[in-house]
């Protein structure tokens, strides 16, 4: 992956249409990792995947002896086992707002992205749409300060929410652009970064042929 040379070699068992997989593939591109992507049907999971997380869950992470199923942990792992280019701050207070950030995006986007994706109540869903329709749009202005979330890099903060953003049309969510032209930018930004180009799994890509 990308044109810093391949430091390290691991496997990734990865949801290719899963927004929190494709966080952690985001970093792995990132960081120029050699990993083995195995790209997994959560409806047909190997047993190997058992054997390596006690949850059956993905995504899962393995380095050698080492096995991680919680997604944020992992990549926390990588940017302090790979520190360059770093995505978390170096002082702690910063640290701290960047994992603040990250509790956010889940709690207010990342949870209704889910239950737009698995409930079949229309209602339920409805209004999860509406909910995160608005929240981005309110939060448009703060990429009008700093061309990444609440910063001038690129962050493990901007994994997180990149995702989401990429899966709009398919959670069907539509931010009409003059109510949020700084997240428009921010997302034409993040898209072409060639991380997240070499992220993208083949469901993903499809995402977003229209």
């Amino acid at each position: 992956m990308g044109v810093i040379a391949k430091r390290s070699s691991m496997t990734f068992f990865s949801d290719g249409e899963d927004h929190y997989s494709h966080r952690v593939r985001i970093v792995l591109a990132e960081k120029a990792v050699t990993v083995d992507i195995i790209d997994v049907d959560p409806f047909n999971k190997p047993e190997e995947l058992a054997d390596v997380n006690p949850y059956n869950e993905l995504p899962a992470l393995v380095d050698r002896d080492l096995v991680l199923y919680e997604p944020n942990v992992m990549m926390e792992y990588l940017d302090e086992r790979f520190p360059h280019p770093p995505l978390l701050p170096v002082y702690p207070v910063a640290r701290a707002e960047s994992r603040l950030y990250m509790y956010r995006i889940q709690r207010d986007w990342a949870k209704l992205a889910d239950l737009i994706l698995s409930s079949k109540d229309k209602e339920a869903v409805a209004q999860a749409q509406k909910e995160l329709r608005e929240g981005l749009i309110s939060v448009s202005p703060i990429f009008e300060e700093k061309p990444y979330f609440m910063s001038d890099e690129f962050t493990i903060v901007d994994c997180c929410l990149a995702p989401i953003l990429w899966r709009l049309p398919v959670l069907g969510v539509e931010i009409p652009k003059e109510q949020a032209k700084a997240l428009y930018k921010y997302m034409d930004l993040v898209f072409t970064r060639e991380s997240f180009k070499e992220s993208l799994s083949e469901a993903e890509q499809e995402m977003r042929l229209d």
